[in-house]
């Protein structure tokens, strides 16, 4: 009797769900679960094997063989100095930005650092920073770019055209740039923020000569004259590569011929140095090239930069390929020939170039406009470039 209710109570004790389920034999009413997709993608996969023999499968790739490697011509220093901390204190201490650092521009210690074994004010005046309004937010997305991107940036700084005609004024520069980012949230494109800014600049500090570098103003050619009439002195406008890859390099709401009309109303209304840069190294022939220039020429634009486009992150669209220094001296001579009034090329050439800028400040002043027909050269060595004659 006492074995039956031992038993009975043993019967009596609850089956885990789990031991059920395994002791139900499959069925066509219960099939067995198919892999998850998940499963399926792990048992298709390498396994230790394949790694331990060495035959792993040519899908797993570590890094990007097809990148080209950096030349050594193209590494540059850690930026420092007293002129390059004097700079970037009084830019944070009023609030403003720089394409300098907002681009991660190679030559940013060559340009904020002013003039080597100088005395500091010779520093100071030797020394060049590029301004950029409007805040440090662009509403494009250019893909080679490293600019923060946002369909609503912040609102202007008014106290902006004031700060920045103060910091100029305290630099004591013979030449300097101011560049934006596009701001197309606003009705004008933000030019008269940037017109304003000139004047202050042209009050403040008179003696100091302005190149403006802007966006194209959503092809607005009306907002392009309010800058080019406010005062400045060179209007910049970059096409930044030729036209048949503008499409897969710019934001898709930049055109070449869009910029081409930007340059051309500039020279319209007045200015007399426009300025435009072309990166190479993109993916661009020497055919594209020489049209693009051609193009440039029809519109009468004067200076022209060549620089080796280099990627800021693994976001941005890669390097097609490191261009020779040779061969920016080549891309140099032809653009003289072609007529235009100032060429700077060379592997580490950004729009805003200290040499340039040099020869385009003696050329306004008109103290040296017949140095081009005493052998200027540009040389490059390293980071450093310098104005030879």
């Amino acid at each position: 009797m006492s074995t039956i209710l031992k038993c009975s109570r043993f019967a009596r004790v609850p089956i885990p769900k789990h031991a059920r389920a395994l002791a139900i034999p499959a069925t066509s009413e219960s099939p067995v679960p198919k892999k998850s997709s998940f499963t399926e993608t792990l048992a298709d996969g390498p396994s230790l094997d394949d790694f331990v023999s060495g035959d792993v499968p040519e899908r797993i790739v570590l890094g990007n063989k097809n990148t080209p490697r950096l030349p050594s011509y193209l590494k540059t220093s850690i930026p420092t100095g007293a002129s390059f901390s004097k700079i970037k204190k009084d830019l944070r201490g009023l609030g403003l930005h720089t394409v300098c650092e907002e681009a991660r521009c190679p030559n940013i210690g060559d340009c904020w650092g002013g003039k080597e074994g100088a005395s500091p004010e010779e520093s100071k005046r030797a020394a060049t920073a590029t301004i950029m309004l409007m805040g440090d937010t662009c509403t494009r997305g250019c893909r080679f770019c490293s600019v923060k991107t946002s369909k609503t940036p912040p609102p202007l700084d008014p106290h902006e055209p004031e700060n920045t005609a103060e910091a100029i004024s305290r630099w004591g520069l013979g030449y300097i740039v101011l560049t934006s980012v596009d701001r197309d949230d606003l009705a004008d494109s933000g030019a008269h923020h940037f017109a304003e800014t000139i004047r202050k600049i042209k009050q403040k500090a008179p003696h100091t000569l302005v190149e403006a570098l802007t966006g194209d103003m959503a092809g607005n050619l009306d907002h392009v004259s309010v800058v080019a009439k406010s005062g400045l002195d060179v209007y910049a406008h970059n096409v930044e590569t030729v036209e048949a890859l503008t499409p897969f390099v710019r934001d898709r709401r930049a055109t070449f011929r869009q910029s081409l009309s930007v340059l051309e109303r500039a020279k319209q209304d007045g200015v007399r140095v426009t300025k435009t840069s072309i990166m190479l190294g993109v993916g661009e022939t020497e055919d594209q090239i020489m049209d693009a220039l051609r193009e440039l020429r029809k519109v009468d634009v004067d200076v022209v930069t060549f620089g080796q486009y280099m990627r800021p992150t693994k976001r941005h669209m890669k390097v097609d390929r490191y261009v020779e220094p040779a061969e920016f001296g080549r891309w140099k001579q032809i653009a003289e020939d072609m007529g235009f009034l100032y060429v700077a090329s060379g592997p580490l050439v950004r729009s805003s170039y200290k040499a340039g800028e040099y020869f385009i400040e003696n050329v306004l002043r008109g103290k040296g406009a017949e140095k081009r027909s005493q052998n200027l050269v540009v040389q490059q060595t390293g980071t450093d470039a310098k104005l030879f004659t």
